[in-house]
């Protein structure tokens, strides 16, 4: 009889390693997986010719346009508000921190921060509130709300120059808001809307409002969504009244939406330029009164005679710090309300 000699079983779920001819990586494959690493080891599917700098293929021209449109230009007016640099170029010299020494004792870069300042002010809170009372109010499901939803959303379609011109004329001296006053006889002159400072700076303010009302209700409609009928269902049953579920239930289910909004207006009020250009002219108001930080950078910064770009670059910088101390102030808050 032949002598037959036994197979050894492996345990069942034992791996087994299997050699098949040809299946070793080449060299070359094995020297372009120690140059371009590779997925990380248990990748599979298409994983497995996924190499590291893919990602970065993919996302490479956002990282170019930021680096250009942004990293550069920030970094380049760094570097200017330390020179005496002309706005048409040429040989430019190191004054160290002359620009921002310049930039402490020069009472009208004070009265343009002070301006951006109460603009901030006074059109933050407004625009966190109105748009979210204008939100409650379109939420409804009534007819013909859509409608009122379509014709509060217009302004913000419409460029700020043609709103800006628009506004001209209805605050005008003989244009229609003057106009329809005097006629009704509440009025025996013309309100000065368009020529005494302060009235300038609040028409301003007015038409910052009014072109943001629409595009802010649009973030609150979303917030709305997310709060639950059911609490206003019960607060109702228990005889509260419409002020009080407002503050109570409407106001904590949007304030995340409350703090974004706030952040978005302050930002945008201590950059507002085109308001104050179109309704108070090039010189930014009577004598310059009603300048903003960014008119102020135009004017000392911008003109070809008797600008100087190095100091206009200091007041950027300035203005820079400010943005970015609202931002990490409203950081601080939300991180806080979160908490």
């Amino acid at each position: 009889m032949a002598t037959q000699t036994a197979k050894p079983v492996s345990a069942p779920g034992a791996e087994h390693t299997v050699s098949v001819p040809g299946a070793a990586p080449s060299r070359i494959r094995r020297l372009s997986r120690a140059v371009l690493p590779g997925p990380a080891p248990g990748a599979n599917g298409a994983a497995l010719y996924r190499r590291w700098w893919l990602p970065w293929l993919w996302t490479a021209p956002a990282i170019v346009c930021a680096v250009v449109f942004g990293v550069f230009p920030f970094l380049n007016t760094l570097l200017l508000s330390f020179t005496d640099a002309k706005p048409l170029g040429g040989a430019a010299s190191f004054v160290g921190l002359d620009n921002y020494t310049r930039m402490l004792d020069d009472s009208d870069f004070w009265l343009a921060t002070r301006n951006s300042i109460l603009y901030a002010l006074i059109v933050v809170p407004l625009m966190v509130l109105l748009p979210l009372l204008l939100a409650i109010l379109v939420e409804k499901n009534l007819p013909g709300i859509g409608f009122f939803r379509s014709a509060f959303y217009t302004p913000v379609l419409a460029s700020s120059v043609v709103v800006g011109l628009s506004w001209q004329w209805l605050l005008a001296d003989d244009g229609l808001i003057n106009t329809w006053l005097e006629k009704a006889h509440l009025i025996r002159d013309a309100i000065p809307f368009l020529s005494d400072s302060w009235l300038i700076l609040f028409s301003a303010m007015g038409l910052t409002l009014w072109k943001g009302l629409g595009w802010y209700m649009i973030f609150y409609l979303a917030a709305l969504g997310n709060v639950p009928k059911e609490l206003h269902e019960a607060a109702s049953m228990d005889g509260a009244g419409a002020a009080r579920r407002f503050w109570h239930i409407t106001v904590p289910g949007v304030r995340q939406a409350m703090m974004l909004v706030g952040t978005l207006t302050g930002i945008g009020s201590l950059r507002v330029f085109t308001e104050l250009y179109m309704l108070g002219g090039p010189t930014g108001g009577p004598g310059g009164a009603d300048r903003t930080l960014p008119f102020y950078i135009k004017d000392v910064g911008l003109d070809p005679i008797t600008g100087n770009a190095g100091y206009g670059s200091a007041v950027s910088v300035a203005l820079f710090l400010l943005t970015l101390g609202l931002t990490l102030l409203a950081q601080r808050l939300t991180r806080e309300d979160e908490s």
